[in-house]
């Protein structure tokens, strides 16, 4: 599978009007034990799916692909993508770059990268989640993992100064039930959770969605298994010429989410703009010129 094309599951999403009802149910079967059910034989997969085989290999084409065969390999290759180390991440990049400066290579896969995550984004749920982002009679709460808790606090800092009642949740697990104890229902827990997925995460954001709060995960292509407890999930394509993933889409769509709540009710987030300057002018945070 090239590093450019969509995932088996937005293949899928991309294909799934054109499905007919027998198809649309192997799909779904295949999305509700993603990709586990995709990966035993045809045969299997056709009847545990509760469809013919026929049935199968006719969704696989109009996915793309040439047959069982090469569509059970794309699953493979994703899974291990979604394992895969720095040190095997590299070695993949590596062995299909093309014969030109590194600078060029990395622009046009980041490029290549916003480009995807864009082209992906359910417009609906995007208005959705900044609807809810911006409901400040929820409590929001904002959480990464060992690289993502830089998205996390840069999400924060926007988010304290567009909205009251804001809480950056620290790295450290051991203090995470200290967070869910004041939880309520109808919070939001924000999660930014890419490959290797971290368990903690998996099972806070389980816990979290069991006391009735609005988990929005931010995750990559493959999707972290979090999203079976998300209400809003968000994929951005990560891969680069580099032993690692790249934050460049996931900060944009983050960006985006932020300028987007902050239209979502402006006349009271000017207001809060207003009073901050205030007090950053009292606490002479900011050097002036002249």
């Amino acid at each position: 599978m090239p590093k450019t094309m969509r995932t088996v599951r937005d293949l899928i999403r991309a294909n799934y009007q054109s499905l007919t009802r027998s198809e649309r149910k192997f799909a779904q079967a295949l999305l509700d034990n993603y990709p586990s059910a995709g990966l035993a034989s045809i045969t299997a997969a056709a009847g545990n799916a509760d469809v013919s085989v026929p049935t199968v290999a006719r969704m696989v084409n109009k996915l793309g692909f040439k047959g069982y065969p090469q569509f059970h390999q794309a699953l493979l290759q994703e899974l291990e993508a979604k394992a895969s180390g720095p040190t095997q991440r590299r070695a993949n990049w590596a062995s299909e770059a093309p014969e030109t400066h590194h600078l060029n290579r990395f622009a046009e896969t980041v490029t290549q990268n916003i480009g995807q995550t864009f082209a992906n984004i359910d417009t609906e749920q995007f208005d959705a989640a900044a609807r809810l982002l911006s409901d400040t009679d929820a409590h929001l709460y904002v959480v990464g993992g060992r690289i993502t808790q830089a998205l996390a606090g840069y999400a924060f800092t926007h988010f304290q100064a567009v909205r009251e009642r804001v809480t950056h949740m620290t790295p450290s697990s051991a203090t995470w039930p200290h967070y869910v104890l004041d939880m309520e229902e109808g919070d939001i827990l924000m999660m930014f959770d890419i490959r290797r997925y971290e368990t903690n995460l998996i099972r806070l954001a389980e816990i979290a969605a069991d006391h009735g709060v609005h988990v929005v995960l931010i995750t990559d292509q493959w999707v972290s298994p979090a999203a079976e407890h998300a209400e809003h999930t968000f994929t951005c394509w990560v891969e680069i010429p580099s032993a690692w993933d790249s934050n460049v889409a996931t900060m944009m769509l983050l960006e985006a989410l932020i300028a987007a709540v902050q239209e979502e009710c402006w006349p009271r987030i000017r207001d809060r703009y207003e009073r901050l300057e205030q007090l950053f002018n009292a606490t002479h945070l900011f050097h002036k010129s002249g």
